[in-house]
């Protein structure tokens, strides 16, 4: 019978059911293996105190501090027996501030014997707001005794002088976690080490049993720069090979080389082009040309920032591929932006685009449109169109993807604005090909050199940083609504004076107003500034009807959003575009390819709602014609906090990858990585994407020259293994569907 290997145990047979049932559902742990690698977030030195100054709102935190003094209140309550209820209220310091901790009701009487003045001791709970204080509300505590035998056991628990803190949660204290770890630690010495040899031994990092060991129970903040330096190369590493693997795959698949016939319909294109590209676009396209020229498929992410001109540089790869006598199809994320698209090629195109018709010249192509909401006659014309090889160009939403559509010869397809498009649907268009076609992944959304290169490693990555000549500068001005009114006045003032010079404005809101309202349902009576904070996010439909009401009156104000009718949205993007409407108040729809150059102003409602990069995308809806742009962050945050902050920043800046970074240092890596790679957990517990680049980039080259050297991974096991854990189920769709 085989032994199950020590790392793989379930946690259920050494930590008991009850305990192991906790991790699971709310850590996402389940074997020994798991426990080991939930990493402490931080270390307390048992002589020095926590900054209690530091402490992250509405997050569960954990710290050691000393009671300075404790008060039992007793107040008339109707719930209590004799009608006096109790109230203990304990004040905790820590040199760097002072936190109030409560209990109430039958919770008092232990808390009061336990935590007199001078106690020390750990304190676990949610940190909120009460009276303009921060406060824990029967918090959980463990306390840090120095005499006798429980000192003795407690000493020994918090091995050494530094206490881990782990990540926790209010159903499983970090103490317990701790515990909880002490008992799996054994198991380390028989973890198997990712890492080869020489590898190892050349950057002079500790053994994987050592790392783990002096991760969880270090003696000295040398053991924790030991055990991290080690612990981030193995998720670099193996991230790395796993990429590195795919990469070496695809270079095995076969594909058409698409080279493009001289003088075919790109020339005709390029000749009729009344401006010249930039240096940029011209050291893309070539990128892009010699990859399509090769006899594998190519896999290359063009990021470029809002308005640098990634769609021409699509346009003349899917020319350069129908002139190879290829077809190349086009995926977007919604209708309105595969309408948007279909209609802004066909105009770049003129004639070009007229094959098969009348009007057409020698070099001409269809360029068809797909989108579910097309009529059954305009459909089944589309899709004959494609069999038949008459189109050369389709741009569609998912339809595209469904198993009717069938190609005559798919060389090349385009991904429009990755992150909204699942694996699997890149996977099935790709199957669509006689061959693998060539795949072009595009997105707006600037991402830092480090995360292209952990979540898009299997890609090749061609960048475009400049501008095309003719785009205006955006002013950009955070509006404090609740501090300065007049300021939120001023602001629907300048968008008057926007519309009375002939230009448009968007009003960007982040909901759309006819969803039920949860947050009236039992809602409970809350203070002022809870308020501000709690309340549901303001609504296009409700914005609409006030400024039609008020500041905007006599203006033409239309609605958009993405409940409506796919009709209905065409028409409304289309009296905008034809400047038939002043203002239009919209959801994010808005957020990428709608492209109307005299929208010059752009107010973004309750702004503090939405992400860095989604604020920078909404803004570069604007200043995209000869005049300058303007766009409005309207909060009602207050000036100290991080979502003020967050705002300020892009106001600062329009260099959306300077944006990224601020982004990437403000939230969890997780979220980046998650939101990147579909739905996929971040496997990155130690390495941070922005501060671990050159691990990353070295980790990058390292992966590359062990599997060219053992494509298998033969002669590792432990890396093998280590994949193996990495490429849960979801994760191993998502690398082999590239």
């Amino acid at each position: 019978m085989d032994l199950v290997p020590a790392l793989e145990e379930p946690l259920k047979k050494t930590l008991g059911p009850a305990t192991a049932k906790v991790m699971a559902e709310h850590l996402g742990l389940h074997t020994v293996g798991d426990l080991l690698h939930h990493y402490p977030r931080r270390y307390e030195e048992r002589g020095q105190l926590t900054h209690l100054a530091d402490l992250p709102m509405d997050e569960h935190a954990t710290v050691v501090a000393q009671v300075a003094d404790a008060r039992l209140l007793t107040f008339a309550s109707s719930k209590a027996p004799r009608g006096k209820g109790q109230r203990l209220e304990v004040t905790i310091t820590d040199g760097s501030g002072r936190l109030q901790l409560v209990f109430f009701g039958n919770g008092v009487h232990k808390p009061h014997k336990d935590l007199l003045p001078g106690t020390r001791a750990m304190f676990s709970g949610k940190v909120s707001v009460f009276n303009h204080r921060l406060q824990l509300a029967h918090p959980a505590y463990e306390l840090l005794r120095g005499d006798g035998d429980e000192a003795a056991e407690t000493v020994g628990t918090w091995a050494g002088s530094l206490i881990p803190i782990y990540p926790a949660t209010a159903k499983l204290e970090s103490w317990k976690l701790a515990k909880a770890v002490q008992t799996v630690l054994p198991s380390a010495q028989e973890a198997l080490d990712p890492l080869p040899e020489s590898l190892r031994d050349g950057r002079g990092l500790v053994a994987l049993p050592e790392a783990l060991l002096k991760i969880h129970r270090p003696h000295t903040k040398a053991d924790i720069a030991d055990a991290r330096a080690r612990l981030k190369w193995d998720e670099a590493f193996v991230l790395q090979v796993a990429l590195a693997r795919r990469r070496y795959a695809d270079a095995q698949l076969p594909a058409v080389a698409r080279r493009p016939a001289p003088d075919g319909l790109l020339t005709a294109f390029d000749a009729k082009l009344p401006f010249t590209l930039t240096e940029g676009q011209q050291k893309v396209s070539k990128e892009i040309f010699d990859d399509l020229a090769t006899e594998h498929p190519m896999h290359r992410l063009l990021q470029g920032e809002v308005g640098s001109g990634k769609t021409m540089v699509a346009l003349r790869a899917m020319l350069a591929v129908v002139d190879a006598g290829g077809q190349s199809a086009m995926l977007a994320p919604t209708e309105v932006l595969a309408q948007q698209h279909h209609r802004s090629i066909t105009e770049m195109m003129g004639e070009l685009a007229e094959g098969g018709t009348l009007g057409g010249i020698e070099h001409s192509t269809k360029v068809v449109l797909l989108t579910g909401s097309m009529g059954t006659a305009a459909r089944r014309q589309a899709l004959l169109d494609l069999v038949t090889g008459e189109a050369g160009i389709v741009i569609g939403t998912h339809a595209l993807i469904e198993d009717k559509v069938q190609f005559h010869d798919l060389g090349l397809v385009v991904v429009d604005e990755q992150h909204r498009f699942g694996v699997e649907q890149r996977d099935a268009l790709r199957s669509k090909g006689k061959q693998p076609p060539h795949l072009l992944v595009m997105t707006a959304t600037p991402i830092p050199r480090t995360v292209a290169m952990t979540v898009f490693g299997d890609l090749e990555t061609s960048v475009l940083d400049q501008l095309p000549a003719g785009r205006s500068p955006i002013a950009s001005h955070v509006v404090p609504a609740a501090d300065k009114p007049h300021f939120l006045a001023r602001a629907w003032e300048r968008v008057r004076e926007e519309v009375e010079n002939g230009h448009q404005a968007y009003v960007v809101c982040p909901r759309i107003g006819d969803e039920e309202d949860e947050s009236k349902k039992g809602a409970k009576k809350k203070s002022p500034e809870d308020e501000a904070e709690k309340r549901p996010p303001l609504a296009v439909l409700d914005v609409a009807a006030q400024l039609v009401k008020g500041p905007l009156q006599g203006l033409k104000v239309e609605v958009l959003h993405g409940r409506m009718a796919p009709d209905d949205k065409d028409a409304v993007m289309r009296r905008f575009a034809a400047g038939a409407t002043d203002v239009l108040v919209a959801t994010t729809v808005i957020e990428v390819g709608v492209n109307v150059p005299n929208a010059t102003a752009m107010v973004i409602m309750d702004a503090d709602r939405f992400g860095v990069s989604q604020l920078h995308q909404l803004r570069g809806r604007v200043g995209r014609g000869s005049a300058p742009g303007l766009c409005l962050l309207v909060t009602e945050m207050p000036e100290a906090s991080p979502a003020r902050q967050r705002l300020t920043a892009v106001a600062s800046t329009l260099d959306g990858f300077e944006l990224s970074r601020i982004d990437l240092e403000q939230r969890r890596e997780g979220d980046v990585l998650g939101q990147a790679q579909s739905g996929v957990r971040s496997s990155l517990r130690m390495l941070t994407v922005i501060d671990d680049e050159e691990i990353i980039a070295e980790a990058r080259e390292e992966a590359a020259a062990v599997v060219a050297g053992d494509p298998e991974l033969e002669h590792l096991p432990g890396l093998r293994t280590a994949l193996q854990a990495l490429l849960d189920e979801d994760r191993e769709q998502y690398l082999d569907k590239g």
